[in-house]
C-alpha cells in the first residue's frame, strides 16, 4: 500500500524517444483527413439500405431495376475520345475534357421506365468524397432533378440507355471512379468498383468556359496536341536546335503527372484551378525542397545519373519517377522546361518552351549585372560575381487570371529550374507575360524575377586601387537579346521578344523601366559617354577540335589618332555564363588613325581549349581596354558555340502502321583520341519507346553502327531522335523524319 502522505520528490525526466518522430495526423485538427492523393480511394457500398432489415433480412430485389452492363465507350475510335481530342492517349480508360459532354451506355435487366425507375451515375474522386467539395458528383437523367454536372438521356434502345454527361468547366482534374446507382424501395444498390469504368477528366482548351480556353486552333494543335518539340539553345547569333519528344500521350505518362500532384500532397479540391496546379508543379518538377522529379546538376560530373544533354524525351524521366518514387538524375534548364511542358500538355493546359538569349540571373532585384574592371581596363575576374546565362529555357502556359485585373490573362511564365525561392520554395510563376512587358511587377507570381531576366543592364565598373567603383559603360541591350519558341504547325522558330518588352530605346520602354523603379527596382542612372572607338567581334561558326582566328575590328570615329591598350580574354564557360577555365590571354596595343579601322587577329589553337572543354562547348571572349588619349573604356563580348560532329540516322521499311521498320544510327569518331563511356539514346513519338545502348570505347577514327527494329503505332508525320553522350563529347544529336501511312 502506497504512502499517500509522502512528499513528492523530483526525478529525472524520461529520455526522448529514439528514431524518427511519427507522422502527425489530422486527428483533433479536422473531422476527416484532407484528401490530397488521387490514388486514394474510398469504399462505396454496393447496397445502401434506407432502414434496418426485417427479421428475415431484405426481400430479394429481383423485381426492381438492375444494372447488367456499363459501356464507357472508351475505345480510341469511339465518339468520346474523338470529340474530346484524346484519341492519342495510350490508355484503356476513358479520358475526356471538362465542360464538354461525353456519353455512357448503361444496359439494364429490362427496359428503363422514366416514370417509376430512378437511377444516377455517380463520380467519386479522392479518399473523402463530399458533394459540397465537388469530390462526389451524382448525375441524374431527368430534367426535374439535376446536379452540378448536367445529365440527359440521348438514346434508348430496348434495355440500353445512352446517357450524356457534361462535367462543369471548372471541375477537379484527375481520375474519377464511376458507379451506377439504382433506387429500390429498400435502399440504393450500385455497381461494383471496376477499373475499366475509371474516368480521367482533363482541362479543356476547346471549351470557352474553361480557364485554359485558347481560341486558336493552330495554337491548340501545337501547344496541346503536338508531341515533337524543338528547343532552342546555343548563342543568339548562332542558334542551335534540340529535338525533344514530349510524349504526353505515352502509356503511363498521365498517371505519372497525377502522381506528381499526389507526391506534393496537393489538396484534391485545388486541382481544378490551373493557377494552383502550375504553381505547385513548378516546385515539384525540381527536387530541391520536396523530393520532386528532377535533380539539377551543372558540374559536368554525371556519374550517378544521366547527363542532361543525353535525354531525348520526357517519357523515360516521368515513368522512372512514378515507379521509383525517387528524383531522377540529372537536369538542366531545358530538361526542366521540356518535362514541365509534357506535364502541362498531358493535363490539357496549352504550353510551350521558350528560350531567352542572354538571360540575367539577377538575385538581388536591382536590374544590374556588374562587370568589374581594373583601372587599366582589364576585367577583374575575382570580383565579377554576376552571371549572364547564354540562354535560359522556361515555359509559357495559357490561362485566364481572375486574380489579376483585366488584360493580364493569356500567356503566363512558369519556370521549374531552381534559381531563387518564391514563398519559401524553389519555383517561379505563373507570371503574366503582359505584366512583365508593362512593368507591373507587383502582380503575382514572381513577375519581378522574370522582368530582370529580360531587362537587366550590363554595367561595367572601373575599380580604382583605393577600391572606389565608377560606372564607365552601361549596355542596356545585351540582356534579353532575343526570346524564341517553336512556330505553331511548323519546324521553324518564332521570335516573341516583342511579347516581353517594347523595342529597345523606345518611349514605351522608358516608361516601363520607370514603372519598374516605382516598384523598388534599382537601375544604373549614370550614363557614361560612349567611347569614340568601337570594338566589333565577329560571328564565328567553329567545329569542335578546329583552330580558328578571332578578328577584332577597331573603328575610330574621331578626327584624331587613337591608341588603345586592349585585354583579350578567352574562357571556357558553362552555358550559365560561369567561367570554367581561362585558356587565352593577350594584351596588344592598337593604334588607329583618324576615321580609320584596324583589325587585330588572335589565333585560337584547339590544343589550348580542348582539354578544358565543358559540356555544350562554349567559348566566351571578352575584350576590354582603355583609350590612352581620353581614358574611355571600350568593351565587347562574344560567345562562340563550338559545333559538334553529327550522328547519321536513316529509316527504312514500309512506313505503315504495324509494319516493321528499321532505324540505323552511324557515328564516326573524328578525333585523334578514343571516346570512353558512350551512351546512345533513341526514341520517336508514335514509333518507339526510349531505347539506349552503351559503348565502353569508340576508338579514334572508328565508326559505330546501331540498328533497331520497330513497328509504328499510329499514322502521321513524326521523327526518330537520337543522342550520343560521353564525358569527352556532349550533345551530339541526329534525327530522321518520316510520314507513317495508315
Amino acid at each position: 500500500m502506497s504512502d499517500s502522505s509522502g512528499t513528492p520528490t523530483p526525478s529525472p525526466a524520461p529520455p526522448v524517444p529514439s528514431g524518427p518522430p511519427p507522422k502527425v495526423t489530422n486527428r483533433g485538427r479536422t473531422a476527416v483527413p484532407i484528401a490530397s492523393a488521387n490514388s486514394d480511394t474510398t469504399e462505396v457500398p454496393e447496397f445502401e439500405p434506407f432502414g434496418a432489415p426485417g427479421p428475415r433480412g431484405f426481400p430479394p430485389l429481383t423485381e426492381f431495376l438492375d444494372i447488367v452492363d456499363v459501356d464507357m465507350m472508351r475505345m480510341p475510335n469511339e465518339i468520346n475520345k474523338t470529340q474530346h481530342h484524346t484519341t492519342f492517349y495510350n490508355s484503356d480508360s476513358l479520358i475526356v475534357r471538362r465542360g464538354q459532354e461525353f456519353q455512357v451506355k448503361i444496359t439494364f435487366n429490362r427496359p428503363y421506365k422514366p416514370a417509376s425507375d430512378k437511377f444516377a451515375v455517380e463520380f467519386v474522386i479522392g479518399s473523402t468524397p463530399q458533394y459540397s467539395k465537388g469530390t462526389y458528383i451524382p448525375v441524374f437523367p431527368t430534367q426535374e432533378r439535376q446536379s452540378s454536372w448536367a445529365g440527359r438521356i440521348t438514346n434508348t434502345s430496348e434495355n440500353t440507355v445512352t446517357m450524356g454527361i457534361t462535367p462543369t468547366p471548372d471541375c477537379i482534374v484527375g481520375k474519377y471512379y464511376m458507379y451506377v446507382a439504382v433506387v429500390t424501395p429498400f435502399g440504393i444498390r450500385r455497381t461494383r468498383k471496376d477499373d475499366s469504368r475509371n474516368l480521367y477528366i482533363l482541362f479543356n482548351p476547346w471549351a470557352s468556359a474553361d480557364a485554359v480556353f485558347l481560341d486558336d486552333e493552330t495554337e491548340r494543335q501545337e501547344c496541346v496536341m503536338n508531341e515533337m518539340g524543338i528547343i532552342y539553345h546555343g548563342a543568339y547569333d548562332d542558334i542551335a536546335e534540340r529535338d525533344w519528344n514530349y510524349g504526353q500521350f505515352n502509356y503511363g505518362v498521365l498517371d505519372a503527372c497525377l502522381y506528381i500532384m499526389d507526391k506534393a500532397a496537393m489538396p484534391i479540391t485545388n486541382r481544378g484551378d490551373p493557377i494552383k496546379v502550375t504553381r505547385k508543379a513548378s516546385a515539384m518538377l525540381n527536387s530541391h525542397d520536396d523530393e520532386g522529379v528532377l535533380v539539377g546538376n551543372w558540374t559536368g560530373d554525371y556519374t550517378y545519373g544521366v547527363a542532361p544533354t543525353s535525354w531525348t524525351g520526357s517519357t523515360e524521366i516521368l515513368l522512372s519517377y512514378a515507379t521509383s518514387k525517387m528524383p531522377v538524375c540529372y537536369a538542366q534548364c531545358w530538361v526542366y522546361a521540356a518535362v514541365f511542358n509534357t506535364f502541362l500538355r498531358c493535363l490539357g493546359i496549352p504550353s510551350r518552351v521558350v528560350t531567352n538569349y542572354y538571360s540575367a540571373h539577377d538575385n538581388d532585384g536591382n536590374l544590374k549585372t556588374d562587370i568589374i574592371l581594373h583601372d587599366n581596363g582589364r576585367i577583374d575576374r575575382n570580383r565579377t560575381k554576376d552571371s549572364i546565362w547564354n540562354y535560359h529555357c522556361w515555359n509559357e502556359c495559357y490561362m485566364s487570371r481572375p486574380d489579376l485585373p483585366a488584360g493580364f490573362g493569356g500567356w503566363q511564365v512558369v519556370d521549374a529550374t531552381p534559381q531563387e525561392t518564391s514563398d519559401g520554395m524553389y519555383r517561379c510563376g505563373p507570371a503574366s507575360v503582359q505584366a512583365i512587358k508593362h512593368g507591373q511587377m507587383c502582380y503575382p507570381f514572381d513577375a519581378a524575377f522574370v522582368f530582370a531576366e529580360v531587362n537587366s543592364d550590363v554595367v561595367f565598373y572601373s575599380r580604382s586601387k583605393e577600391g572606389t567603383m565608377e560606372p564607365v559603360k552601361v549596355n542596356q541591350t545585351h540582356v534579353g537579346r532575343m526570346v524564341l519558341t517553336k512556330a505553331p504547325g511548323d519546324v521553324t522558330r518564332r521570335d516573341i521578344t516583342d511579347q516581353y518588352k517594347f523595342p529597345e530605346g523606345s518611349k514605351e520602354e522608358r516608361t516601363v523601366l520607370e514603372k519598374a523603379e516605382e516598384f523598388g527596382c534599382q537601375r544604373e542612372k549614370s550614363n557614361p559617354p560612349d567611347a569614340d572607338v568601337d570594338l566589333v567581334l565577329p560571328t564565328l561558326e567553329v567545329t569542335v577540335g578546329n583552330d580558328f582566328e578571332l578578328s577584332l575590328e577597331f573603328i575610330n570615329r574621331s578626327d584624331q589618332r587613337r591608341v588603345v591598350d586592349i585585354y583579350i580574354s578567352g574562357s571556357v564557360v558553362y552555358y550559365t555564363g560561369v567561367t570554367s577555365t581561362e585558356f587565352l590571354f593577350s594584351d596588344p596595343t592598337v593604334t588607329i588613325g583618324p576615321n580609320k579601322s584596324v583589325k587585330e587577329v588572335v589565333v585560337v589553337e584547339s590544343k589550348n581549349y580542348m582539354k578544358h572543354l565543358v559540356e555544350q562547348a562554349n567559348l566566351n571572349f571578352i575584350a576590354t581596354g582603355k583609350v590612352k588619349e581620353t581614358g574611355q573604356i571600350v568593351t565587347a563580348m562574344k560567345v562562340v558555340t563550338l559545333h559538334n560532329p553529327k550522328l547519321s540516322v536513316e529509316l527504312s521499311g514500309g512506313a505503315r502502321v504495324s509494319e516493321e521498320m528499321m532505324a540505323t544510327v552511324e557515328f564516326t569518331n573524328p578525333f585523334t583520341f578514343g571516346l570512353e563511356g558512350v551512351y546512345i539514346r533513341m526514341e520517336g513519338p508514335g514509333l518507339m519507346m526510349p531505347k539506349s545502348k552503351y559503348y565502353s570505347l569508340i576508338p579514334a577514327g572508328s565508326t559505330l553502327t546501331w540498328t533497331e527494329y520497330f513497328s509504328p503505332l499510329r499514322a502521321g508525320s513524326t521523327r526518330v531522335m537520337v543522342t550520343l553522350d560521353c564525358p569527352a563529347l556532349r550533345q551530339v544529336r541526329g534525327q530522321a523524319s518520316v510520314t507513317i501511312q495508315p
